[in-house]
């Protein structure tokens, strides 16, 4: 074999050991932690909740997200340690399968498959998935009903403006810029999801990237908005 041919043999050597390394190291720049206010959930789908929702804001997920291009979505695994029962009871409470209660435990492992196996290395595997969740909600208090309970906004069924929404979570996210999803149906608009962003390493909170644009169904008015 000739020079060129070595060469040509290294490069393709080359090529593909950082072909194979990009395969299994998936980037993400941010987590989206995304809770949903049930009754609006239930609104919004097109097929109808079976149990009465509860007035809160729970889990819909911890997602993490690129600012530019798409998403990573059903990464490799790297640590196979399953998610432990006795965290069930508490992610029964703040991560319900609002759409369906007999299913919770397929709802969370479709957010697992889907979202949290793209976490590594801040989520290391599936049970660190949920007990980071967990410690979120209820440790940390990035729970989106009480942040809104204590700026005094409850969930009596009135119209509210925007800002005042916007301003009562940046209050309790150290001034930061949440995502607010909203769902317009039978005339009236509802505040579906609020969704708090954090760096890759989830050590601080940062403004959501990626807002709804103007002309999306889920972008949320400045006024006249239902919670």
């Amino acid at each position: 074999m000739g020079i060129t041919g070595m060469v040509y043999m290294v490069t393709m050597v080359f090529s593909l050991i950082v072909l194979i390394l990009s395969s299994s190291t998936v980037g993400f720049d941010y987590f989206q932690f995304t809770q949903q206010y049930q009754p609006a959930a239930c609104n919004s789908n097109p097929t109808p909740c079976n149990d009465p929702p509860d007035k809160l804001f729970t889990v819909h997920g911890l997602w993490p997200s690129n600012k530019v291009g798409g998403d990573p979505e059903y990464c490799k695994t790297r640590n196979h340690r399953k998610r432990a029962k006795k965290l069930e009871p508490q992610l029964e409470i703040i991560w319900p399968n609002v759409l369906d209660r007999t299913n919770h435990t397929g709802f969370w492992s479709r957010q697992w498959t889907k979202h949290g196996t793209c976490g590594y290395p801040t989520i290391q595997n599936e049970n660190d998935y949920f007990e980071t969740v967990i410690k979120m909600y209820i440790t940390e208090k990035q729970n989106v009903s009480r942040i809104l309970s204590n700026a005094k906004i409850e969930p009596d069924g009135i119209s509210r403006a925007l800002v005042d929404i916007q301003n009562a979570i940046r209050n309790g996210t150290n001034d930061k810029i949440p995502k607010l999803k909203c769902q317009k149906k039978n005339r009236v608009t509802e505040l579906v999801e609020i969704t708090l962003c954090s760096d890759k390493n989830r050590a601080h909170f940062i403004d959501c990237p990626n807002p709804f644009l103007p002309g999306s169904p889920y972008l949320c008015p400045t006024n006249n908005i239902q919670y």
